[in-house]
């Protein structure tokens, strides 16, 4: 790259389910985090990389800022709030409403430790009347000195072009982190493992908490066929027949949304072979969460 081309850190923070990793892969234009209805979907700083003429942004898409429950919880608000001290620019995702809660309130107190340019992004414009945004916009700038305030739709990618030129803008100078073709740092066995965690809480609508890992047993690539052994991870005996089904149907339907997506992913055939069981209260055990990846050796 030469001398002038932008690179930088951005971090994608707020509360659970403001559509954090929906923008995160429009931005990209790939699906990299996966995305639920549900709050606390993603549990892992995910690094996505978007490399264009003007240089390269490697976006941060963290879990959602909630109240914490359990050691997962508590690793997923350190791994969201512990970014921000990280990047260049931090996007502060919120709903175009006029109420500011305590979750928002306690990470506009997080914002204020950092003296990197803070984007107020008001996320789902389309689902409101402009009007709403505008007064969205009133009932927030005054909370904090916003270096810009955009708003975006990351479903259907209203104003996200511009929102991409405004983070450029405020980016160093620098060198490219990751080879041009890049999309992200994680491990392809993780993203299969979440795909598969994401079909599952579709599949499972309301009935299982989220409650759930998955553990990619083995992944071999024969011939012009993936062949996929995972293990969905329950926290009660009570989930195993749920997901499992009446004759085995639910697990059949995760796996076969799965093994749809998976094939669009890899680009190859998918033998994808599902089993269920129990670990009682794995988000609570150090060593049942660094073992499914959510938690960093110190």
């Amino acid at each position: 790259m030469s001398e002038n081309k932008k690179s930088g850190f951005v971090t994608l923070i707020g509360r659970p389910n403001v559509g954090k990793s929906t923008l995160m892969n429009y931005l990209i234009g790939q699906k990299i985090a996966i995305t639920s209805n549900k709050p606390q979907t993603t549990r892992n700083r995910i690094q996505a990389v978007l490399t264009r003429e003007e240089g390269q942004i490697i976006f941060l898409d963290t879990p959602g800022i909630h109240k914490a429950k359990n050691r997962l919880g508590d690793y997923m608000v350190k791994t969201a709030t512990g970014t921000i001290q990280d990047v260049d620019v931090v996007l502060f995702l919120v709903e175009p409403t006029t109420f500011i809660g305590k979750g928002e309130q306690f990470i506009i107190e997080q914002l204020k430790k950092t003296k990197e340019p803070v984007f107020l992004i008001i996320n789902k414009v389309d689902s409101v009347q402009k009007e709403e945004v505008l007064k969205s916009i009133d009932a927030y700038k005054d909370l904090y000195d916003f270096a810009e305030i955009i708003p975006v739709s990351a479903r259907n990618g209203d104003n996200i072009d511009a929102l991409i030129t405004e983070i450029y803008r405020y980016l160093p100078e620098g060198p490219m982190f990751y080879e041009e073709d890049t999309l992200t740092d994680q491990p392809m066995k993780q993203i299969v493992a979440e795909i598969i965690r994401e079909k599952a809480l579709h599949s499972l609508n309301e009935e299982i908490p989220h409650g759930i890992a998955v553990a990619i047993e083995s992944m071999k690539k024969k011939g012009k066929i993936y062949h996929i052994e995972a293990t969905i991870i329950a926290e009660k005996e009570s989930h195993k027949g749920i997901i499992i089904g009446k004759q085995g149907v639910m697990l059949k339907k995760i796996g076969s949304t799965a093994r749809y997506e998976l094939e669009q992913l890899l680009g190859y055939q998918v033998n994808l072979k599902l089993w269920v069981k129990i670990k009682k209260d794995w988000r609570d055990s150090e060593f049942l969460l660094k073992n499914f990846g959510y938690q960093k050796e110190e």
